[in-house]
């Protein structure tokens, strides 16, 4: 039991109203959880069952949730015959079936190859452009920065940055990266990289030097023939690496 504070679901009062508050909610769980005993079909007329939608009503949403998922030709593969992104697709149109207005998804895209994960881009687009509010987890952080209007960076259970992902980047990070690396980095980042930089951090073989003009550093690393660099701009990764530091985590 709760001993202070108070949930709200969509408004109703958690857990006095929970299933009024779950019946207008859709959910992405990390792992697929598939029946692979039903067919494409099957698995999304099931799962309509559960919020008591019509026989009727739930065949007339069949087209449009097959086309979402791109297998409008697989409504009656077995889950064994699916790829890992068709899988992926198809338990995102799951979650759909009731028409939901909030959408939780865990990692949607973790073990999926490139051309999956831009695939389920697209459609997480697609789904706010219709006016679907999208609550979800990522250790991607170039998904995060390419979908979301506002993110909060949470550490150990706390809450270490939160707002529009651009205006936290502006706000923490140096606005230029020149990543080194190669033979005598470690020479090169003691005699220049530091003097050079805002901000400079030497992890194993890689110097990270964070700049607001890249330009005398750049001139000074084409005369080391040995050390090979790349210049971009500051990004979310930067942003979570200086929050939360970058030793491995278990």
């Amino acid at each position: 039991m709760a001993d202070s504070g108070e949930i709200t679901l969509l408004d109703h009062p958690v857990p006095q109203a929970a299933r009024e508050g779950r019946i207008r909610v859709g959910v992405v769980p990390q792992i697929d959880n598939l029946d692979p005993d039903f067919t494409v079909r099957e698995n999304l007329v099931v799962y309509g069952r559960y919020f008591g939608i019509p026989k009727a009503a739930m065949e007339s949403r069949l087209p449009r949730l097959l086309e979402f998922a791109a297998l409008e030709t697989r409504a009656d593969s077995r889950i064994q015959e699916l790829s890992g992104g068709m899988k992926r697709r198809l338990v995102l149109a799951r979650a759909l079936v009731n028409d939901p207005d909030l959408i939780f998804l865990d990692e949607p895209t973790t073990g999926l190859d490139p051309q999956a994960r831009h695939q389920m881009w697209e459609r997480l687009r697609l789904l706010l452009r219709q006016g679907k509010t999208i609550l979800l987890t990522t250790h991607f952080m170039d998904e995060a920065e390419r979908l979301c209007d506002r993110l909060k960076i949470i550490d150990h259970g706390r809450t270490l940055a939160e707002g529009p992902p651009h205006d936290l980047i502006a706000e923490h990070i140096e606005p230029e990266v020149v990543e080194v690396y190669g033979e005598e980095v470690e020479s090169w980042f003691s005699q220049h990289g530091q003097r050079l930089s805002v901000r400079a951090e030497l992890h194993g073989e890689t110097a990270f030097c964070y700049l607001k003009d890249p330009a005398p550093a750049i001139a000074n690393l084409r005369g080391f023939p040995k050390l090979r660099f790349m210049h971009r701009r500051g990004n979310l990764e930067d942003l979570f690496l200086k929050l939360t530091g970058r030793e491995m985590r278990e």
